[in-house]
C-alpha cells in the first residue's frame, strides 16, 4: 500500500494528504489549494517553492528548472516532486480573488471527432463522462497509454471550447516527431470511439473577465486554442466588455488553421473583436485576391505597425516560447507594463533538455 504524508502549504496554513507516488502539485490543486503552475512536467519553474521542513523526491525536475545548487537549497518544483515524509513547503501565492478556483478531478472521455485542421495539426473533440468546470484559458492532462514496452505518460493540452461547454471540448494538438503524445498517438493510432483518460482543470493562464481594457491576444500554433476559448467566452456570453484583437501568427496559409472561423466571428462583432492572421514566410504576391485578409512579416512587426501605443491595454500570449518571448518585448515597447501581460509558453519532453525555461518576468 502507497504511503500517504502530510503536506502543510505556507503561507495557507492549509494541510493537504499526499501520496508518495503523487506530486504535491497535484495533491493540492485535487485538494482546492491553488499553487502556481504552468507546464506541471518540470520544466518551466513557474511553480518552484521552498522545502522549508522534510524530504522529497525531485522526480522529472528539469535540470534547467531546477538546478543542482537550488535543490541543495531547498527549492522544489511541485509539479514532479513527490513527498517521502510530512513536508512543510512555502510558495509565492498571489491568488486572483477574482478567478475561480475549479478542484482538479478525474474524468473518462470518449473521441467524437478528430481532423486535420493544418499542416501536421489535428482537432481533438472529447465528450467527458460528466460535466467539468473550468476557466477560460486552462488545460487537461491526458494519459497517453502504454505502448511497444513504454510505460503510461502525461501530456497536456489547452482546451478551445468556453467553460459554458461542460461535457464536449474541443482540443488542438500540433504533431512532434517522435514525441508519445502526438507522433505515437493522436497522430498514430487514436481514433474516434475511442476511451481517454484525462484530469483537470490546470493552469491559470485565463481570461480575466473583471476587466473593461482593449486585449491583444497573440497565438503561434496551437496557441491558439486558449485564445480561442477565451474569445468564445467573452463573445458568446458577455464575458468581457473590452475589445479583443487577436493576432495568429503562423509561416504560411497552410499552417494556419479557424480563419474563415475567426473571420466570421469578426463580422459578427465588429465593435467587439478583431482578427489580424499574420504570414511569416509568404507575400502578397503569394496570396494574390486574398492577400487583404493577412498581415505580411513576423506577427510581432505586424503588432508594432498596428499600433503607435499600447498604453491602458492587456497582453495574453501563447506557443512556443520564442514567439511568446519577442511578442512580449513588442507589447513592453508599446508601453504595456509587465503585470498587464499574460503569457503561457507551451513547452515539450523536448525543452527540459533545451534548457527553453520560461522568462521569469511575468507572473500569472
Amino acid at each position: 500500500m502507497t504511503q500517504t504524508h502530510t503536506i502543510t502549504v505556507e503561507p495557507l496554513g492549509r494541510e493537504v494528504q499526499c501520496r508518495e507516488d503523487q506530486s504535491i502539485l497535484d495533491a493540492c490543486l485535487r485538494a482546492g489549494v491553488w499553487l502556481p503552475h504552468s507546464c506541471t512536467h518540470g520544466t518551466c519553474a513557474t511553480c518552484k517553492a521552498d522545502v522549508v521542513d522534510g524530504e522529497v523526491d525531485h522526480g522529472a525536475a528539469s535540470s534547467f528548472a531546477l538546478m543542482d545548487y537550488e535543490r541543495d537549497e531547498g527549492k522544489l518544483l511541485p509539479c514532479v516532486a513527490c513527498p517521502r515524509s510530512d513536508v512543510v513547503i512555502e510558495a509565492d501565492i498571489d491568488v486572483d480573488e477574482s478567478v475561480p478556483v475549479h478542484p482538479v478531478q478525474d474524468f473518462t472521455g470518449t473521441v467524437v471527432a478528430l481532423e486535420e485542421i493544418a499542416l501536421q495539426t489535428r482537432r481533438l473533440v472529447v465528450e467527458l463522462d460528466r460535466d467539468i468546470a473550468f476557466n477560460a484559458g486552462q488545460y487537461l492532462k491526458f494519459s497517453v497509454p502504454a505502448r511497444d514496452g513504454l510505460p503510461v505518460v502525461d501530456r497536456t493540452w489547452s482546451i478551445a471550447s468556453p467553460p459554458t461547454e461542460t461535457r464536449r471540448l474541443e482540443f488542438h494538438v500540433r504533431n512532434v516527431p517522435g514525441g508519445r503524445g502526438t507522433d505515437g498517438w493522436v497522430f498514430g493510432g487514436l481514433s474516434v470511439g475511442d476511451a481517454v483518460s484525462v484530469s483537470g482543470p490546470y493552469g491559470r493562464f485565463v481570461l480575466k473577465i473583471d476587466d473593461d481594457r482593449p486585449a491583444i491576444l497573440v497565438g503561434g500554433g496551437t496557441g491558439l486554442a486558449p485564445l480561442k476559448s477565451m474569445i468564445r467566452h467573452a463573445l458568446e456570453n458577455d464575458a468581457y466588455a473590452g475589445h479583443l484583437t487577436l493576432y495568429q501568427g503562423g509561416r504560411s496559409r497552410e499552417w494556419l488553421y479557424d480563419v474563415e472561423y475567426f473571420q466570421a466571428l469578426a463580422a459578427q462583432h465588429p465593435d467587439r473583436f478583431t482578427y489580424r492572421p499574420c504570414l511569416s514566410e509568404e507575400t502578397q504576391a503569394d496570396c494574390g485576391s486574398d492577400a487583404t485578409a493577412y498581415g505580411f512579416g513576423m506577427v510581432t512587426d505586424v503588432i508594432a505597425a498596428d499600433h503607435p501605443t499600447l498604453s491602458g491595454s492587456s497582453g495574453y500570449l501563447c506557443g512556443p516560447p520564442p514567439m511568446v518571448e519577442a511578442a512580449l518585448k513588442t507589447l513592453m515597447s508599446k508601453r504595456l507594463f509587465p503585470r498587464d501581460i499574460h503569457r503561457e509558453d507551451f513547452f515539450n519532453e523536448g525543452d527540459k533538455e533545451s534548457g527553453a525555461v520560461r522568462s521569469p518576468l511575468i507572473k500569472r
